[in-house]
């Protein structure tokens, strides 16, 4: 599912618990990271779960390829959210990228504990960084 197809359905929720729903049903989709991926290079610091990161550049599109996955449901579904905005696109592109304030226009910041938000911005946050290498 891309990004837009996922902020349309979030759009659409009529409430919080059927946004959590959608969110735990974006868990689901998202595959499992094998074992040998989830190494401590690839995990994201500043996050109360434990969520690991894979970012690499598919050399002929130019765009991004994102894998990753996290020990906790809503955390792994808040994730793929996040994947979503930026695989498929190119560096430059992802570096515009505001998925925080994103985040916060589809009014899920203000449904998930600090800890959560928290954990949320790391990700962003790694992400952006890791992107100065293209």
């Amino acid at each position: 599912m891309n990004y837009q197809d996922i902020r349309n359905t979030l759009v659409a929720s009529r409430s919080w618990q059927q946004s959590y729903r959608e969110i735990m049903m974006l868990a689901k989709q998202l595959p499992s990271l094998p074992d040998c991926l989830k190494t401590d290079d690839s995990l994201i610091k500043g996050c109360e779960s434990k969520v690991w990161l894979h970012i690499d550049l598919d050399e002929d599109q130019q765009n991004l390829i994102l894998v990753g996955d996290s020990d906790t449901r809503i955390v792994k579904g808040l994730f793929a959210i996040i994947i979503s905005m930026y695989s498929g696109i190119s560096p430059a592109h992802a570096k515009e990228v505001d998925a925080y304030a994103e985040f916060e226009t589809l009014g899920l910041i203000k449904h998930l504990s600090p800890s959560r938000g928290n954990g949320v911005r790391a990700i962003i946050e790694t992400i952006q960084s890791k992107l100065s290498q293209w």
